[in-house]
């Protein structure tokens, strides 16, 4: 009988060797690459990790990739969320092939995709010459690196959306109908509230992946001290002037500024759940 009710109280066969798999590697791939940042840093005096972090040209470095990073996440949510739509609610010609694209940039390399737009908006491009005209400067300057952030986040939104958005059964919106709510009524009180968390999920992935994001972006920046300057080029500068020290705490920062983001968006999403129950 004993026996019988361990058999029946398993979890799963073979949960043991799966869960020591699972732990080995997160811990190889995961948690061992990233707590080195941290132990490089611990044996730095306070000055000199307070120095290295706070250098005018680190600080300008996190101004552009932290604003750069939201202005992308914000047109990634948008723009996201129309494809999502209309890959899930409409069927037409090229569908599959249109929602095939949009998992280009998970594909291709960031400094293929950092060249194409390098070479797109120069000023001798097919854009650049029409943003000159405007007097529009995007090569070697913030608004370039907008335009590659929007480019590398924008699948994380649509992917996130989708299955959410599948999901949502038209009964509800039937319902809403018949009890007199209007497309928008229906839409801003029974629809998007049902998609927010996930909205929200996918434009802080798009985010955090935008802070870090290296090859595209140094195409088209320039790369000018104190203007144009990514935080991830900081590291590469460093990096390349033996400051490994430096490097290790600008890293760190960046590393603890992105956990904190996951937390803060873990603490939101579990408070929209209990709101929508």
């Amino acid at each position: 009988m004993l026996s019988l009710k361990r058999k029946k109280h398993a979890i799963l066969p073979g949960f043991g060797l799966s869960m020591g798999y699972t732990v080995f590697y997160l811990s190889s791939i995961v948690i061992v690459p990233l707590s080195m940042v941290f132990l490089n840093t611990l044996h730095m005096e306070p000055e000199q990790f307070i120095a290295a972090v706070t250098a005018p040209r680190v600080l300008a470095s996190y101004r552009l990739s932290f604003s750069a990073a939201f202005f992308s996440a914000i047109f990634d949510a948008i723009a996201g969320f129309l494809v999502a739509w209309v890959l899930v609610r409409y069927r037409f010609p090229g569908r599959k092939l249109l929602d095939s694209l949009v998992d280009l940039p998970f594909a291709l390399p960031t400094a293929v995709a950092g060249i194409c737009f390098a070479t797109l908006y120069s000023p001798v491009g097919w854009l650049g010459q029409a943003a000159e005209k405007w007097h529009i400067e995007i090569i070697n300057s913030p608004v370039g690196i907008v335009i590659a952030l929007v480019f590398i986040g924008f699948p994380f939104v649509v992917r996130t959306l989708q299955p959410v958005l599948e999901e949502l059964e038209p009964e509800i919106e039937e319902s809403a109908y018949c009890l007199g709510a209007n497309r928008l009524q229906t839409f801003g009180k029974v629809v998007f509230p049902h998609l927010f968390p996930a909205l929200l999920t996918g434009a802080t992935l798009a985010f955090a992946r935008s802070i870090g994001e290296y090859g595209s972006v140094i195409f088209i920046a320039g790369n000018l001290p104190m203007k144009t300057e990514i935080a991830p080029l900081m590291i590469m500068s460093k990096l390349d002037q033996f400051d490994y020290d430096g490097a290790s705490a600008v890293a760190f920062v960046l590393l603890l500024l992105s956990f904190a983001m996951l937390l803060v968006l873990n603490a939101v999403q579990e408070w929209q759940q209990k709101e929508n129950r």
